[in-house]
């Protein structure tokens, strides 16, 4: 398949009283075309400053990218302006946001919000952009569009909202979608009917998604690759069949065991003990080596290349390294990436 998306060493830095954050510390990552990559980790460690940074979005003075490449279609990202880059977002890449409300204008029709895309990128009249609106609002399963075309955000329930914000992204066909935690703010049932809309509309207009989540189960609904991030970095990636089934960084095996399955009901969660390191001054070695049970001497002066698992599979973890001990995932962590793998496919 084609690659659409191409990160290479990537690097994000907030200046603040404090010190220079170093959010995302040289990520590398690629985006095949009709290809759905999940980005995992816990609160703080990266993903949507990434996101953000593929959209030029990363706010500035304070933020900036000190280094690293955007391929996208070949042009790089990071040297376009602050103009040229208007031209790509909400074009050629969109992005849905985790609270349809802070998303959507309170004050204005939601088919005006739809169609502002579509004069403004498309070039389409008023009467040609409603049309393509009410095609949006049918796409994303509103019922009734005729009606609710001419409706404020506040006339529409929690999941309805989150329909219209799909609409106004994929209003002029972006190759790539990124949706940050697009569920999270909804009930289970509303988050099933989203991530099967996300997913119908990926079949039908082949586009890309990058999709952020802290919840696994989502992930085994609608990747094909996950990559988990740590402190800034990504520390494994791979099919998702490899993430779940074979995982090789002890982080994983702290997120999978933390999540529980309907099998593993009686048993207790297995929780990740430590907090995220302060990424003003970035420990030496292993990131994660400082909550990580099963660190090595080496973890505390030495950071873990990428070692090769497969062709697509790949971990930073010095476990992996020919003279390192041979340890497994704890039992508990086994049974539950089972579980989760399973009742995600369920849901498929």
């Amino acid at each position: 398949m084609e690659t659409i998306l191409d990160v290479k060493n990537l690097h994000v830095t907030f200046d603040t009283y404090g010190g220079s954050v170093q959010a995302v510390r040289g990520v590398n990552f690629s985006l095949k075309k009709g290809e759905t990559l999940a980005i995992v980790g816990e609160s703080g460690s990266g993903k949507s400053v990434t996101t953000k940074a593929l959209m030029g979005l990363v706010a500035k003075p304070a933020g900036r990218i000190p280094q690293g490449e955007i391929l996208f279609n070949g042009k790089d990202l990071v040297q376009l302006s602050d103009k040229e880059m208007q031209k790509v977002r909400g074009k050629e890449m969109s992005m849905i946001f985790q609270d349809p409300m802070t998303s959507l204008n309170p004050t204005m029709k939601i088919g005006k919000q739809i169609m502002e895309g579509l004069i403004l990128h498309q070039k389409l009249s008023k009467q040609a952009a409603t049309k393509r609106a009410l095609e949006l609002l049918e796409l994303v399963g509103i019922p009734e569009p005729q009606k609710r075309i001419n409706q404020y955000p506040h006339q529409f329930s929690g999941g309805m909202r989150q329909r219209v914000v799909i609409a106004i992204a994929l209003a002029c066909n972006p190759q790539v979608l990124i949706a940050d935690e697009p569920t999270t703010a909804l009930d289970v049932t509303i988050q099933a009917q989203i991530i099967e809309l996300m997913k119908d509309i990926q079949a039908k207009m082949g586009t890309s998604i990058i999709f952020i989540t802290h919840d696994l189960g989502v992930v085994a609904n609608i990747a094909d690759r996950v990559a988990v991030m740590y402190a800034g970095k990504i520390v494994e990636v791979g099919t998702v069949d490899e993430v779940f089934y074979n995982p090789k960084h002890p982080y994983t095996w702290g997120l999978l065991g933390s999540m529980p399955t309907v099998d593993s009901a009686d048993e207790k969660l297995v929780a990740i003990p430590g907090t995220p390191p302060d990424l003003i001054h970035p420990p030496k070695g292993d990131a994660f080596a400082a909550r990580n049970e099963y660190a090595l001497a080496v973890d505390f002066e030495e950071e873990p290349p990428l070692f090769k698992v497969s062709d697509t599979h790949y971990a930073a973890t010095w476990l992996l390294h020919e003279d390192a001990p041979k340890i497994e995932p704890p039992q508990a962590v086994k049974r539950r990436m089972k579980g989760i793998a399973a009742e995600g496919r369920e849901q498929s």
